[in-house]
Parts: structure tokens; C-alpha cells; sequence
């Protein structure tokens, strides 16, 4: 395991790469607090945290796709400005993003130099670029020709791609985002071997990951973030999955959470060995009751935005089945879902929430629109304007008038029209897809206290947030996915950030 390997670390004194005090703030939120971190030569350093802790922010600002605020880079003890990718590839500086920039129709060579292809006699010059990929292919233990083409290789072959991409440069630092995200235990296998030679060539290794015993695996140092701040280092013989738990948790909940005991009554929502068709080795099965708060935690790319598309008629189950109130109705689309009696306020409201361009009237009554037209043909004004008006007054949508355009409201009033859209119908089931993001504290404070008002009139509410303080302070039990599986359910007593954590994280004895 990485805690017993020999320090791989160089031993001179000025580090490859150094981070210090950098800040970056966006409007509204200060990503980065005066984080620092160093690199050494042919070292592989960990950066870990919960999401929204300030990884990948720093990550980009390494990479040159943003800038930072404050702080200095140094490379080589030498300060630098990456204001670009390229002057990010000129420091050796390379990022291979979680998603892969690849093109599918091209081959392995064209792939390799896309954008710098050697010219002779005018004329791309395949011989040299076959030549040339044949070197770095072979630096990452990639046995195909060049002029293979890449939407032909596995997943797990074209992220060697990706990086034989960098290595072309003369990458020193590689910078890995979530690399086994999309890889199978063989392909993620092989890749901690390429990591290891790579190290042992003298490429330097950030290496992002949520799967902690990748990180045990594989890192000489961790380096851990929180809130956007150093949380603290983790030296060879200290990293564990305990110690960087530890690490990235330990938060008060915020006073914002006026939790209430709820009496959950009959199952409203029963999911029976439903197969969400992303995750199609894993059977989910569950329960959520009237008048209950379910959290559905777990960390990015654990599956349960899909698992709410699949709840809500947006995707196909590939097996399985959704009850309501007893009665199966595994939706096929998303008008079978509110037939069923459920609602879905998606993680995107701009794009798959709201009509920007229309008014809150419009987008409000838009829910109800087929039930509220007179003769199922014209639309009903006068009950348009009466719902507009309760859910305004009861949500405290703060709008100059009814007909104002969404898109002209700030995100809480922007949320909130979405809520109101969905509490016109009534419906029987909540689905919430990160209820509060991209809105202000006051905003959230009110949107909290109105899941807990309808938890109490006996609506089943089943929520998925990435805050932890939101999992904790909002839930009367908890359900955590790992992988596209429910890694375990926690009770109200049985919840701590460690417990959620552990199991957020694959460690379900720890939990």
C-alpha cells in the first residue's frame, strides 16, 4: 500500500512546483483562501477534499485556465504567470480533464499532435508524427500503432492517450482529474502501474480523486482541502482513510437548520431492485415515507442525479420498479411521473428548469397548464393569476409583479419559482436535485425552513446535496451511494460527517 512504500520524493531542495497564498474568488463565493501546496520531482501528491472544497478550482488555475486573484506560482523557485493553456504546456504544466478531449473519428498520432502537426514540403508529415507517438505510446505501456483510431480503443485506452498527449509536450507535471472515474478494475489496475513508472521517469503527479484507496495506492503526500482553505498534509506515513476523513470533515452545522422530528406515516416512494441504466451491474432498492426528509448523499459521480431522472420518467430504468402509494407506476416519461403524484426540481434550473424569457406567471402555472386550460384548449387566466398568487405569497417570491421575466430575478427567487411551479400540482413525492445551489445564505435559510413546513403537512421529500451541513441539518435519514449503489442508510441519530463520509467513500465497515 502507498503508507508502506519507500518515499519516491526528489531529495533537492527547491520544489518542481510551488503554490503559495493563492486566492480566487467568483461573484459571491471565495473559492480559494490563501491555499499553498508543493510538488517535488517525480513525486505523485494527492489533493483531496469534499466537493466544492476548491480542488478543481485550483487545478484549472494551475493549468492556466483561470487566473488566480491573489498569491504566486512558482516553478523551478521561479514566480510564473499562467494566464493561458499555453504558457501552462511551456512550463510542462498539463491537465487531463475527467472528461476526455479526444477526437473519436481521428487516430492515435493525429490525436497526439492535434493543433502542432510537423509540416514537410507543406504537407503533414505522418511519418514523423507516427514516429514520434510511437515514443510516448511506449512511455505508457500503449501497444497499438499510432494509426489506430481512437473511438476504436476502450475507455481505458484512450485515457493513455490522453496522457502520451501530455508526455509529447514534455509534460513534467501531470495534473489527473478523477482519472478511473470511467475505467473498469482492470483498466484503473493497469493505470496505477503507468501513474508508477511515470513517477519513476521523474513525471510529477497531481492526482485528484474522490476513491480514497486509490489515494492510499498511489500518493507520496496528501494535500487536503476545506471550504476552499488547507485543511492539512498528509506525509507518507500518515495517509489512511481515517486520517483523511479526519481531515476533510469536522464542520459545525450551520445555524440556518431549524430541524424538526417528523413521524414519517405510510411509504409513499418504493423502489424495488430499480437498475438506473448508467450503473447497470447494481440493483437500488428503498423507501421514502410521508411526511419524511430522505437525503441522498454521496460524492460526485456516485449516481444519484441519475437515479432522480430514472425516479421521474427523464431516463429508462433497465429494470426494476417505482411504487407510489403502493401502486406501480415506473414512469416511462416525465407526464407519467406527475400523474403518480411526483415532482422533480432539477440541479440545473436554467436549463431544465425554468422558460427564462417568460414570466414567473407563466412559468409558475406551467406545471398545471394541461389541467387548468378551459375545454383543455385555452389557458385559464384567472387561475394562472390565483396560483401565481399564492405561490408568490407563500414562498416569498420577492418579484416587482407577476409578469416579470424569471430570467431578471435573482437565483433564490429563481428557485423558488421553481418550487412554486411544482407545489401548485400538490404532489405526493419532492424530488430535489441540489435545492440550494448558486443561492445566498438568506435564500437558503428560506428554502430550508419550507422543506421542513412540508415535511410537516405530510409531503415525502427525498433531496440530493452535495453540502454536507444541508445532508445533516435537513435530514431525518440519510442515504448514501457509492458508485451507483446504496453504500448504506443512516438514521438521524446514526448521522455524522464521518459516518457519511465512510460510506460516501466505499468504507462501509469503517461506517
Amino acid at each position: 500500500m502507498g503508507t508502506q512504500r519507500k518515499s519516491r520524493m526528489s531529495h533537492e531542495d527547491r520544489p518542481l512546483l510551488e503554490v503559495k497564498d493563492v486566492t480566487k474568488r467568483f461573484p459571491g463565493v471565495r473559492a480559494l483562501h490563501r491555499v499553498s501546496m508543493q510538488l517535488n520531482k517525480g513525486e505523485v501528491v494527492a489533493v483531496i477534499g469534499e466537493n466544492g472544497a476548491g480542488k478543481s478550482t485550483l487545478m484549472k488555475i494551475l493549468a492556466g485556465v483561470q487566473t488566480q486573484d491573489e498569491g504566486e506560482i512558482l516553478v523551478d523557485g521561479n514566480p510564473v504567470v499562467i494566464d493561458s493553456v499555453d504558457k501552462a504546456l511551456n512550463l510542462g504544466i498539463s491537465l487531463i480533464h475527467q472528461e476526455l478531449n479526444l477526437s473519436d473519428n481521428l487516430d492515435v498520432g493525429a490525436n497526439i499532435f492535434l493543433g502542432r502537426e510537423p509540416l514537410k514540403f507543406g504537407l503533414i508529415d505522418n511519418q514523423k508524427i507516427y514516429a514520434e507517438s510511437k515514443r510516448v505510446l511506449d512511455k505508457v505501456g500503449l501497444d497499438c500503432p499510432a494509426s489506430t483510431i481512437v473511438g476504436d480503443l476502450p475507455i481505458g485506452k484512450q485515457q493513455l492517450v490522453e496522457i502520451a498527449k501530455a508526455l509529447s509536450v514534455n509534460a513534467r507535471v501531470l495534473i489527473m482529474d478523477e482519472p478511473t472515474s470511467s475505467l473498469s478494475d482492470r483498466e484503473t489496475e493497469y493505470l496505477f502501474r503507468v501513474v508508477k513508472d511515470l513517477r519513476d521517469q521523474g513525471v510529477s503527479i497531481v492526482y485528484i480523486s474522490h476513491r480514497l484507496g486509490e489515494v492510499m495506492e498511489l500518493a507520496d503526500r496528501v494535500v487536503v482541502l476545506r471550504d476552499g482553505k488547507n485543511a492539512g498534509d498528509l506525509g507518507q506515513g500518515d495517509i489512511s482513510h481515517d486520517n483523511m476523513v479526519s481531515l476533510m470533515v469536522g464542520r459545525d452545522i450551520s445555524e440556518f437548520y431549524h430541524h424538526k422530528d417528523h413521524q414519517p406515516g405510510k411509504p409513499v416512494l418504493e423502489v424495488d431492485e430499480l437498475i438506473v441504466p448508467e450503473w447497470p451491474r447494481h440493483k437500488v432498492s428503498f423507501k421514502v415515507h410521508a411526511g419524511e426528509i430522505v437525503g441522498l448523499a454521496g460524492l460526485v459521480g456516485a449516481g444519484r442525479t441519475e437515479m432522480l431522472r430514472v425516479l421521474f420518467g427523464v431516463n429508462q430504468a433497465l429494470g426494476g420498479k417505482v411504487s407510489v402509494d403502493g401502486k406501480d407506476v415506473t414512469p416511462k416519461n416525465a407526464r407519467e411521473a406527475m400523474e403518480a403524484g411526483m415532482a422533480l426540481v432539477p440541479e440545473n434550473r436554467k436549463e431544465e428548469g425554468l422558460l427564462l424569457g417568460m414570466s414567473v406567471s407563466e412559468n409558475i402555472s406551467l406545471a398545471g397548464l394541461q389541467d387548468n386550460c378551459r375545454g383543455g384548449v385555452f389557458i385559464n387566466s384567472e387561475q394562472e393569476r390565483s396560483v401565481t398568487a399564492e405561490m408568490i405569497g407563500k414562498l416569498k417570491i420577492r418579484t416587482p409583479s407577476p409578469d416579470q421575466e424569471v430570467q431578471f430575478l435573482s437565483g433564490g427567487n429563481q428557485q423558488k419559482v421553481v418550487l412554486g411551479k411544482w407545489l401548485s400540482i400538490e404532489p405526493k413525492l419532492l424530488l430535489l436535485d441540489e435545492p440550494t445551489r448558486g443561492i445566498d445564505v438568506g435564500a437558503k435559510e428560506e428554502i430550508y425552513a419550507l422543506i421542513e413546513d412540508l415535511a410537516e403537512r405530510g409531503m415525502a421529500i427525498l433531496f440530493v446535496s452535495s453540502e454536507m451541513e444541508e445532508i445533516l441539518g435537513l435530514s431525518d435519514r440519510a442515504i448514501v451511494m457509492h458508485e451507483g449503489r446504496i453504500a448504506g442508510e443512516l438514521s438521524r441519530e446514526d448521522l455524522s460527517e464521518e459516518a457519511v463520509m465512510h460510506l460516501a467513500t466505499g468504507n462501509i465497515e469503517a461506517a
